[in-house]
């Protein structure tokens, strides 16, 4: 057992070593986690579901299983806020290496009371915690194992009454699993957040028609994802848009568009480009569906697959998307080919916040090579947000700046 105490005046994040045992916690203090809900990331079988942790049966445990990212979580519903003072973790054969214990107020945004990349497996028993919320995660970032993770039970305490026993609905047999990117409504959250970003608005379906020159050596920037007339996208869209629908408003422009493609110039464009951008944009379900297909096709799909493969959750695979939709996803494989050379991805055994600190630092050094995308704050007031709120799964309630301007998403 390692048994770790924390002082009244010492930070609440720490790196406790090995070894330190004190005296026990209140003897008044009570179980507050017993038999309340869990929900996990994702879960090996039916046979070991978070609830495992929580019950009151010594038999059963949660795992997650080796499978999919290295990072997984397992939280539990207090009911209502309650004083934490103790947590105790009794690891399964497949522990955490690197584990944090967090609190929430909204199952949304975390703040950690205890982490470590010490773990051992056994059994945790970290005192002397501080805090009130009504949420309880354990985040493991690293294994200890090649199994994934397994808890027999995570047991916190505190000086209040717990609250009334909540039996779980039917439906939390059922393996638990926090989408990625590809899931509908988390896509739906992605693409706002570039939207954000790139327009200024979270309702990217009313930007199929916006088109102008941002001065950033790349021509006419235009539509839903910023389609650019001198890096080969924005001519995609249009010679799809024409073998659609040949006698569409923009087929006349195809012959200026080959010319200025890899260029800035907008010899053969002006005046009647933009325009009739906007008027495709603003009558044809099909220029916007062949948009939302180019979005996919070149950067929303070939970025989550890259991420998925390095063992993203739902932010990682955002902040890949994102990369893609300004450097292209040869710039996004380059900035993630600098951070690889000095940090493990997750699948490779690394911790994912490690990584994803990493890996955006590395961005916003790219960004700040170009004058026109020097302003980085869509990676340090809007992805280090949700990353320094532990929110991985991009779980609303979600609230961010691009520029100045603050978003929020409430669900």
């Amino acid at each position: 057992m390692r048994s770790v105490v924390l002082g009244g005046g010492i930070a609440a994040v720490l790196c406790v070593p090995l070894g330190i045992s004190v005296a026990a916690s209140a003897s008044s203090d009570a179980v507050i986690t017993r038999e309340r809900p869990a929900l996990a990331s994702a879960t090996e079988s039916v046979a070991w579901p978070a609830s495992g942790i929580t019950d009151t049966d010594p038999a059963t445990r949660w795992s997650s299983g080796a499978s999919g990212s290295g990072t997984q979580w397992i939280q539990i519903d207090l009911g209502t806020a309650q004083e934490i003072r103790r947590v105790r973790l009794h690891w399964a054969r497949a522990y955490a290496k690197a584990y944090r214990i967090q609190v929430s107020d909204d199952g949304a945004t975390w703040r950690d009371l205890y982490r470590t990349s010490t773990g051992d497996g056994g059994v945790d028993d970290v005192r002397g915690l501080s805090a009130t919320a009504r949420h309880l995660r354990v985040l493991a970032t690293q294994r200890g194992t090649p199994e994934g993770y397994s808890l027999w039970d995570v047991q916190a305490y505190g000086p209040g009454r717990p609250a009334p026993a909540r039996p779980s609905p039917a439906i939390a047999a059922i393996p638990p699993v926090a989408a990625g990117l590809t899931a509908g409504p988390k896509k739906e959250i992605a693409l706002k957040l570039v939207s954000s970003a790139e327009n200024s608005t979270l309702e990217w379906r009313s930007e199929y028609g916006y088109i102008e020159d941002l001065r950033d050596g790349r021509g006419y920037t235009a539509g839903i994802v910023g389609f650019c007339s001198g890096t080969s996208d924005l001519l995609a869209v249009v010679t799809e848009y024409t073998r659609r629908k040949p006698d569409n408003v923009l087929a006349g422009y195809l012959p200026a568009l080959r010319a200025v493609d890899g260029t800035d110039s907008h010899d053969g464009l002006d005046p009647g480009f933009p325009d009739a951008w906007r008027v495709a944009a603003a009558s044809d379900p099909v220029f916007r569906k062949i948009q939302e297909e180019a979005r996919d096709r070149m950067y929303f799909s070939p970025a989550v697959r890259l991420a998925e493969a390095d063992g993203l959750r739902a932010l990682g695979q955002f902040a890949y998307y994102d990369a893609a939709v300004m450097h292209g996803i040869s710039g996004l494989r380059s900035i993630r080919e600098r951070v690889v050379a000095h940090q493990r991805t997750p699948v490779q055994g690394g911790d994912e916040i490690v990584y994803l600190t990493a890996f955006l630092d590395a961005r916003a050094t790219e960004m700040r090579t170009e004058a026109a995308h020097s302003d980085t704050s869509r990676i340090d007031t809007a992805q280090r947000v949700l990353l320094d709120a532990g929110n991985l799964d991009l779980t609303t309630p979600l609230t961010w700046s691009v520029y100045g301007d603050r978003y929020t998403l409430s669900g």
